[in-house]
């Protein structure tokens, strides 16, 4: 199955490991949920280990790249879920709507094969400017896609709940604003290998020089040195909590 974590998912797992204070919301969101599935599981991030877990995931790189000790795991997509209605207690995406061909059907799949609630990781990259994009990619405002509380999530669940999921400062989770105190890291490669962001892009190479040289110069600190006195920031990441029942 073509997947675009086959193409950039090679050493995705260095990066991408979960950050212990997210996954305490997570567990929590998830309540008395004994079987779970994740769908657009990639290498396995966020799932619970307290329950029962299937993991479905269309990259067999990512699949690849599961832990010893993960649950279970097959390969498909949001869009096309091989399970009977109401096979399991909640259904999960983490960090992945924004990959779906077809975001409607994705989270009627997932509503339909969940019998207690669905929650998602999501992000909506406008919520509260990143200097990433704000200062260096500012051409990405243009195609960033809405957080799910809008009318998609709307039309699939009604009424949802929304949890803010702030980005702490030592972020173990390399996903796009995890290195929000730390900007020299987005001058890594494989850092960015880790963040679909950067495979949307052509020729990166001027923006990564100039945020080079700006950390050099410091330029970079006199526009952002008040987040060197921050331990957590808000860059839009929220839990969205759909209850079935």
């Amino acid at each position: 199955m073509n997947a675009l974590y086959d193409t950039i998912g090679k050493g995705y797992a260095d990066y991408r490991r979960p950050d212990p204070r997210i996954a305490a919301q997570i567990l929590a969101a998830l309540g008395d949920a004994e079987s779970v599935v994740n769908v657009g599981a990639g290498a396995g991030s966020y799932e619970p280990t307290d329950r029962k877990v299937i993991a479905v995931e269309p990259s067999r790189t990512m699949i690849a790249q599961r832990p010893p000790g993960s649950a279970e795991a097959i390969e498909g997509t949001a869009e096309n879920l091989p399970f009977a209605d109401r096979s399991f207690d909640a259904a999960t995406a983490f960090l992945t709507t924004h990959h779906w061909s077809d975001r409607i059907g994705g989270l009627e799949e997932m509503r339909r094969v969940a019998r207690k609630r669905c929650v998602f990781l999501d992000h909506d990259p406008l919520k509260n400017p990143f200097w990433l994009i704000a200062d260096y990619f500012p051409e990405m405002r243009k195609t960033a896609r809405q957080l799910l509380p809008d009318q998609d999530a709307a039309r699939v669940f009604g009424r949802v709940e929304t949890r803010v999921v702030p980005v702490p400062r030592d972020c173990t989770d390399g996903f796009l604003c995890a290195y929000w105190r730390r900007p020299e890291k987005y001058l890594d490669p494989g850092v960015r290998a880790a963040i679909s962001f950067f495979s949307q892009l052509g020729d990166i190479s001027e923006p990564l020089a100039r945020l080079e040289r700006d950390l050099a110069d410091g330029t970079w600190v006199r526009r952002n040195g008040h987040l060197l006195e921050a331990s957590e920031m808000d860059y839009g990441y929220r839990l969205v909590i759909a209850e079935l029942e």
